[in-house]
């Protein structure tokens, strides 16, 4: 499948995406019969007027052979050039993209490809809704759920395995034996958390979707300022940053209300913030503004078992009183 490159209206090179979708931008009216287009095997960036004929689309103005327009000359985007050797893709690109064209013509012994996945291109200059306090509270909410399963079966797996039912009983003698099961339990119970977590919230964040399973639930992910992806290093410092808001009893959290991007502590300081789904994608309108109705259930849940827990207190203390 054809891949293409386009310069939009600021001349910065987007792509890239496919014939289908390049169709549909001409369509929304994104692209016009003076963009300049790109793919494997055009010597310079080309008018879209120019193309017409390989795209399938109506054009008046077309001439008899395709035009080209060099990239200096045309003010193309960085990193475009007149040669094919200085083709507008990057090493990171390159290393992952495989010539589609030139099996075009398939061979019955040519051996099935699977297709590569890789993230999602980002788009700069659409609307971009932040997300709330209340949809990340949510999306926090099943993460720990998730994580607090993934905590306990550790620690039933650790005594399973090492028999510690004796050594948690001679933990209140007065001479305990610290043996090898009591030293996996201790590792167990104080190592397992921070661990699963930090890679749990690292990998998931930093991977092609962006966000964890309870983000992904809620409909939102974590971007750098400029709607990039998370490195893994950068990942790894937002999640150890979420110790300040440990240390600011919480509050570093409740900054997210008040901030103008809606970022938390931790946020400011890896400098990232939390978006919608489909913000920086080549659909923004698909965004939504409102909680939606995963988050909602969950907080309601959440809501329920906090005023029954309110309520078990309230009456364990009037049984005490009498």
């Amino acid at each position: 499948m054809t891949e293409w490159y386009y310069a939009d209206t600021t001349n910065t090179r987007q792509g890239p995406i496919t014939t289908p979708a390049l169709l549909q931008l001409r369509q929304q009216g994104t692209l016009g019969d003076d963009t300049l287009l790109w793919r494997d095997g055009l010597e310079a960036w080309t008018p879209l007027r120019a193309l017409a004929h390989e795209l399938g689309v109506a054009g008046p103005d077309a001439p008899d052979a395709p035009a080209t327009v060099s990239g200096d000359a045309a003010g193309a985007p960085p990193g475009a050039s007149s040669h094919a050797s200085a083709a507008p893709l990057d090493a990171v690109d390159a290393a992952w993209r495989t010539d589609d064209d030139a099996s075009d013509a398939t061979s019955p012994y040519t051996p099935p490809v699977a297709p590569v996945v890789r993230a999602a291109t980002v788009v700069q200059g659409g609307e971009v809704v932040d997300a709330g306090f209340l949809k990340r509270a949510a999306a926090l909410l099943i993460d720990s759920l998730l994580l607090t399963a993934v905590y306990y079966a550790i620690i039933l797996v650790a005594v399973l395995l090492f028999g510690l039912g004796g050594a948690l009983g001679q933990l209140g003698s007065g001479a305990p034996d610290f043996g090898i099961g009591t030293v996996v339990l201790m590792v167990a119970v104080y190592l397992s958390w921070p661990l699963i977590s930090a890679v749990y919230f690292v990998t998931m964040e930093s991977s092609a979707r962006q966000a964890t399973l309870g983000k992904m639930a809620v409909g939102i992910k974590v971007v750098d300022l400029d709607g990039t992806r998370m490195t893994r290093a950068r990942a790894l410092g937002r999640w150890a940053s979420h110790l300040l808001n440990y240390l600011t009893l919480y509050i570093g959290y409740l900054v997210t209300l008040f901030t103008q991007r809606k970022q938390g502590l931790h946020d400011m300081v890896a400098s990232t913030y939390v978006v919608d789904q489909w913000a920086y994608t080549e659909h923004p309108e698909y965004q939504q503004r409102t909680l939606g109705t995963v988050a909602t259930v969950v907080l309601v849940i959440w809501g329920v078992l906090i005023l029954l827990g309110v309520g078990f207190v309230v009456l364990a203390g009037i049984a005490a009183a009498f």
